[in-house]
């Protein structure tokens, strides 16, 4: 039996994402930096390469489309577009995530998005903190065996849950189930914040059970806790959320403090709206970046729009790298970014 009130919930959160007032007011702490012009690069503008390899996948530069949705007939359509334009652009891409079909069989069809992207580095997604509401290394596997993906993203969200009318809010224990699902899959297992970004400290505890990916998806872009208490008539749950729109670690401080010889793949979401941005990210410790709203907001219009968002990535990331001298994203990852006082 579908739970409707699953499918409502998904409903309402992609309707809400374009709701004035659930942005987060902090920002990414990206336009705290900026690149040392070099303005005489000494190459060809055509000799960029913004191509990477991430998980054995080569790609056409290190970008993947975030979670966003699935699990209903509206998710459905976003997600083939999505799936459609990543595969078109060798991008990466995540799928929301896939309780609500762990649940519900039916519900699968919407994250089911593999024959729209066979070529396509994608991600299962589950929230962590099911793991102490039933979940196991069956329900993960399951996961990523509904979509055939490459990897599995377990997203870490207690502040969005506090605030969520039917939120899960057990989070303790969870390191030492992370490090038994790490152990037991066969594919490499990620975490994602949803938003407020996740420490140095917290990164290398990851690491260190197993983990092999992180996004530290810090401020800057939407803010769940709003979203979430924008569902609900409870007085006392809206008027506390406000207190946390400025909540959180920015992706640019997430990303300088993680040092450089963790043993785990880092992406960088939370606000990286540009190509510019995308390079400074990278410069400051990233391996690949996501998006998810900028994404969201273009498909629900036209696929047209989507395309031309990922031309002016390609296009603002190559010609960030040609003013600072770098040929590929390797030399980028060591280009010279001056701290803005």
């Amino acid at each position: 039996m579908i739970d409707h009130s699953a499918v409502r919930r998904k409903d309402e959160h992609l309707a809400l994402i374009f709701e004035d007032g659930v942005r987060s007011t902090a920002n990414s702490g990206l336009d705290d930096y900026r690149f040392e012009h070099n303005a005489l690069p000494e190459m060809d503008f055509a000799e960029v390469d913004t191509s990477v390899e991430f998980l054995g996948h080569k790609m056409h530069m290190p970008l993947m489309i975030s979670p966003i949705t699935g699990g209903g007939d509206k998710s459905e359509k976003i997600n083939k577009g999505l799936a459609e334009l990543a595969n078109d652009f060798n991008i990466g891409f995540s799928v929301g995530s896939q309780s609500i079909a762990i649940v519900n069989k039916s519900l699968e069809k919407s994250f089911k998005i593999r024959n729209y992207a066979p070529n396509v580095l994608l991600f299962a997604n589950l929230g962590a903190v099911q793991l102490n509401y039933g979940y196991s290394v069956d329900e993960c596997r399951r996961a990523v065996d509904m979509i055939d993906a490459d990897a599995l993203i377990l997203h870490i969200n207690p502040l969005q849950e506090v605030f969520q009318p039917e939120g899960n809010t057990d989070f303790s224990n969870l390191l030492k189930k992370i490090e038994r699902i790490c152990s037991a899959l066969e594919v490499a297992v990620g975490i994602k914040e949803v938003g407020y970004g996740i420490s140095a400290s917290l990164a290398k505890k990851l690491c260190d059970v197993g983990v092999r990916i992180i996004d530290v998806a810090g401020t800057g872009s939407i803010s769940w806790s709003a979203i979430e208490s924008s569902r609900t008539n409870d007085v006392v749950l809206r008027h506390s959320s406000n207190a946390f729109l400025n909540w959180g670690n920015s992706t640019a401080e997430c990303l300088s403090s993680i040092p450089e010889k963790l043993e785990a793949k880092i992406i960088a979401s939370g606000a990286v709206r540009t190509g510019v941005d995308m390079a400074k990210a990278l410069a400051l410790g990233a391996d690949m970046c996501g998006n998810a709203s900028d994404f969201l907001r273009r498909i629900v219009k036209s696929r047209v729009e989507c395309e031309n968002f990922v031309e002016s990535l390609t296009l603002e990331l190559k010609t960030a790298m040609f003013c600072t001298g770098c040929k590929n994203i390797r030399a980028l990852k060591s280009a010279k970014l001056l701290k803005i006082a």
